[in-house]
Order: structure tokens, then C-alpha cells, then sequence
């Protein structure tokens, strides 16, 4: 079936728009959700790129249930059409073995989904964004679990918060091994910080696979975080997007529709 869609992801700090054209991811927006008042006409200019397919659809995964409904009619005003929720209307596209499937966030999943569905095998997604994810499927692409830490900006904000001196500094990778400025000592802690989390987890998840995984990672943070590490076979900013593609394409399949 050919793909014609607006891809929505709903997150907890922006909002995500991408159009599929033909299967072809166009262009993603991003939003943050203190320019609410821009979703309309994002939503409006993206819709008129298939205007002229057959069979366009909005879908949309969130974490943040309470900009769902704005969002909602936002997309009405804006396509004329009603978003399609992934976890509701659109089922997973992949199994989800948690304890609380219904508590695992969509996001989670779809980029577990969309990463072993380029790579085919096991395979860890760390997703550095508000929180950073550290996500993991089997060989047969089954979703696992993980675990969830602070994101970069939350560290940064809570060392500012909680403590008399030390400044809130903007994020980037540090230049050298030590920190010889307190923000410089910052940056150094919080990079590799994260860093060490992430690959103390995959030692573990490899252990538990009997097989060392290949990891992608995605999210605002991960050029800054992970770009060229070893660890990381690639950096993929868009990897929800194509999750929520493929939800969207596999649950017509399966349902015949």
C-alpha cells in the first residue's frame, strides 16, 4: 500500500510533525509546546502536501495526554479529517513483553519497532530527549523493556535548582578530558554521565541476549551525546517517525483495510 500520511509525535516538551509522501518522508517540524499557536498552520501547510493522494491519514503517538484533545482539534481545523491514535485506533506494531504493556510509552515502542525493522535483529534505542530512554528487542523483535533517566536538560536544571552556585549552562559536548571551569565541570559530568548509563546498559542487555546489540540513537540530544561514538551504529533525529509509519502500515495490512 502506498504510504500518504502526517505523522504526529506528541511529546513532553514539543510537538513533531512529518509528512510521508508516497512512502518518502518529506520534512519534519518541530514545535515546542510553548508555541502552541503555530500548530494550525503547521498542520495546514503539511496536510496540503496530499491534498491530491488517495487514503491521507494524520496519525498520531503521544506521551502527553493532556495536549491531546488541543491537538486533536487542532488537526480538525487544520486537515478537516480526525487524528488516528496509535495505541487506540492504530495498534503496535511490535510485541510489548513489559508488565504493564498499556503503560509503556508509545514512543518507546515505535522506536524499538522502526529500529529493528531496518536492522532485523536484536537492537537497543536510546532515545535522549526530555527523559532519555534506553530501550531494547529481542531477535524476533520483540520489545523487552528498559530503563528511563533524566534527560540532559533536566540534569542541567536540577544542578542549577538544588544547589547556591553552580549556574544553568547550555548543553554541548565538552572540548577536553577535564573541567577546568565550573561550566566546563558540568558539561563533563552530565556528557559522560550519560554516556557511562548507556553503556553500562547495553553490557547488561548484553548479557541477558547473549549477544551484543547494535544501538540507534534519536532524540533532540543524540548528534550532541552519541555522534561517532563506536557504540552507536547510527543516529537517527527522525526514528519515531518511521515507527509511526510503520504502525500505520502494518495494522492495515493486518486488518485488511
Amino acid at each position: 500500500m502506498e504510504i500518504n500520511l502526517v505523522a504526529l509525535n506528541l511529546g513532553n516538551s514539543r510537538l513533531a510533525v512529518g509528512t510521508f509522501v508516497a512512502g518518502e518522508l518529506r520534512e519534519v517540524v518541530r514545535i515546542p509546546h510553548g508555541q502552541r499557536g503555530d500548530w494550525e498552520a503547521a498542520l495546514a501547510a503539511q496536510w496540503s502536501r496530499l491534498a491530491a493522494h488517495e487514503g491521507a491519514a494524520v496519525v498520531a503517538a503521544s506521551v502527553n495526554p493532556a495536549l491531546e484533545e488541543p491537538l486533536a482539534q487542532a488537526v480538525q481545523k487544520a486537515t478537516g479529517r480526525r487524528v488516528l491514535w496509535i495505541g487506540r485506533d492504530i495498534d503496535l506494531p511490535i510485541r510489548v513483553l513489559t508488565d504493564e504493556p498499556d503503560k509503556t510509552g508509545v514512543d518507546r515502542v515505535l522506536n524499538v519497532a522502526a529500529a529493528f525493522e531496518q536492522m532485523g535483529k536484536a537492537c537497543v534505542v536510546v532515545d535522549a530527549g526530555t527523559a532519555i530512554t534506553v530501550d531494547c528487542c529481542n531477535d524476533n523483535g520483540d520489545f523487552l523493556g528498559g530503563a528511563i533517566a533524566p534527560g540532559v536538560s533536566l540534569m542541567l536544571d536540577s544542578l542549577h535548582e538544588k544547589t547556591a552556585l553552580l549556574p544553568r549552562v547550555e548543553f554541548d559536548a565538552p572540548s577536553g578530558v577535564f573541567g577546568k571551569t565550573t561550566r566546563d565541570a558540568i558539561l563533563e559530568g552530565v556528557y559522560h554521565g550519560v554516556r557511562g548509563m548507556v553503556k553500562e546498559l547495553i553490557e547488561q542487555y548484553a548479557v541477558e541476549l547473549g549477544q551484543w546489540p547494535e544501538m540507534i540513537a534519536t532524540g533532540g540530544d543524540a548528534a550532541k551525546l552519541f555522534e561517532g561514538w563506536e557504540l552507536v551504529h547510527a543516529v537517527a533525529p527522525d526514528l519515531t517517525m518511521y515507527g509511526i509509519a510503520l504502525a500505520y502500515t502494518e495494522h492495515h495490512l493486518h486488518h485488511d483495510t
